[in-house]
């Protein structure tokens, strides 16, 4: 059975809401959201949905983190804990704001950041922590804002996997200082491209704004570029499609989550898999479907079942990302601006020790994942098939 794929239109939602909006934008010559109203229209219904503020639209998810970065606005050599199982471009904003990111251990079923793996890293350098609610699953914030609010650092919720997940009965990305989320192509609702940030703080959200459009003070009695920043404007084409895209959200979540719920109970009690759970008073998403594989239990582990699955024509990616970011070049060997290693030769030596005995949630939570794309085009049948794959995957290399 062919499965649908967010990477065309079988995944997808797009349809002729988006391309009556893009006929809009053509029509008008408009494309540039300084001029156009449908950026302004998602950032308007984007903040009402999540229940925050303000909400500023920008670029891409990277983007959405370089503005909250900006936000808080470290000094060189400041430092920003974050986790080491992320896409890359969660971190190197932090790089290019001066900042050094500090990396947190993750659990090892979740591959979430806690309260007990940030704690240890919180210096008197320390300027902000980013938490990502990996896969769509959120992290306990509880916890992380107790011990933050304790410190006076403020939270930065990186929220790319995790539209609408909810914590408490609060949307993440409203519970820290601001949140960021990415409209790539894979995403619960995508441009291709784009990102967008929410806060309710007044200051951040001005800071944010100016920082979108080369600090360019529009609409300001005298107007300026006020200090160093880049243009990440989003553009009409990109709003026109989210405008659009924000109406099917709902759907699209409620989707992921039926397809997600009847793939756990239908692989309940396969042993040598750790299913996704789903916390007390917390609301997982699903961007993907994260899957932990015992290989003292089956043969060959992660490797061995993503083959096996491969040739029964069910994709499951091994690991999520290959390695730890600390351990990419950018990082690992600090190419940063030309030779220099800037701003990392402004780090204390124990802010950039990445022994692999400090990160053992990290490398273990690694070695053992396995994830099973999804999207809101799931039906029951596609479900059906994959569970069905797994069960007979995880018979042949069951370790008798």
């Amino acid at each position: 059975m062919q499965l649908p794929s967010d990477q065309a239109a079988s995944g997808r939602t797009l349809g002729s809401e988006e391309l009556a909006n893009l006929t809009e934008v053509i029509e008008s010559g408009t494309l540039t959201s300084t001029k156009g109203h449908f950026v302004k229209d998602l950032e308007r219904d984007f903040a009402a949905t999540m229940g925050s503020a303000a909400a500023i639209a920008c670029a891409s998810g990277s983007a959405a983190i370089h503005l909250a970065i900006a936000a808080i606005d470290p000094e060189p050599g400041d430092e920003i804990i974050t986790t080491p199982i992320t896409d890359i471009g969660g971190i190197t904003p932090i790089l290019f704001q001066g900042a050094i990111p500090v990396f947190a251990d993750v659990d090892p079923i979740t591959l979430n950041v806690t309260a007990e793996t940030i704690a240890p890293h919180i210096s008197e350098r320390t300027r902000a922590i980013i938490v990502t609610h990996l896969f769509g699953n959120p992290v306990d914030m509880n916890e992380i804002m107790e011990l933050a609010d304790s410190e006076g650092i403020p939270v930065i919720e990186d929220c790319a996997q995790a539209f609408c997940a909810s914590d408490h009965g609060r949307n993440v990305g409203t519970i820290g200082a601001i949140g960021c989320f990415s409209f790539q192509q894979g995403k619960h609702m995508t441009a291709g491209e784009g990102g967008i940030v929410i806060t309710d703080n007044a200051q951040y959200a001005r800071r944010m704004r100016l920082f979108v459009d080369k600090a360019w003070g529009y609409g300001d009695t005298n107007p300026d570029h006020y200090f160093l920043a880049l243009n990440y404007r989003m553009t009409e084409l990109q709003g026109a499609v989210l405008v659009a895209q924000l109406k099917k959200l709902a759907a699209n979540i409620e989707a992921r989550r039926r397809a997600a719920h009847r793939f756990v109970d239908g692989l309940d009690g396969v042993l040598g898999l750790t299913l996704p759970t789903e916390r007390p008073n917390t609301e997982h998403v699903y961007w993907r479907i994260a899957v932990q594989v015992d290989e003292t239990v089956i043969a060959g582990g992660v490797s061995a079942l993503a083959q096996t699955l491969k040739e029964l024509d069910i994709p499951a990616g091994p690991r999520y990302i290959q390695k730890p970011a600390f351990d990419c070049e950018v990082i690992r060997d600090q190419k940063t601006f030309g030779t220099s290693g800037w701003p990392f030769t402004l780090a204390r030596p124990e802010a950039v020790a990445y022994d692999r005995d400090r990160y053992p949630g990290s490398y273990d939570g690694l070695a053992q994942v396995l994830v099973f794309p999804l999207n809101e085009r799931y039906e029951d049948a596609h479900i059906d098939a994959v569970v069905e794959a797994v069960a007979k995957a995880v018979a042949e290399l069951a370790i008798v």
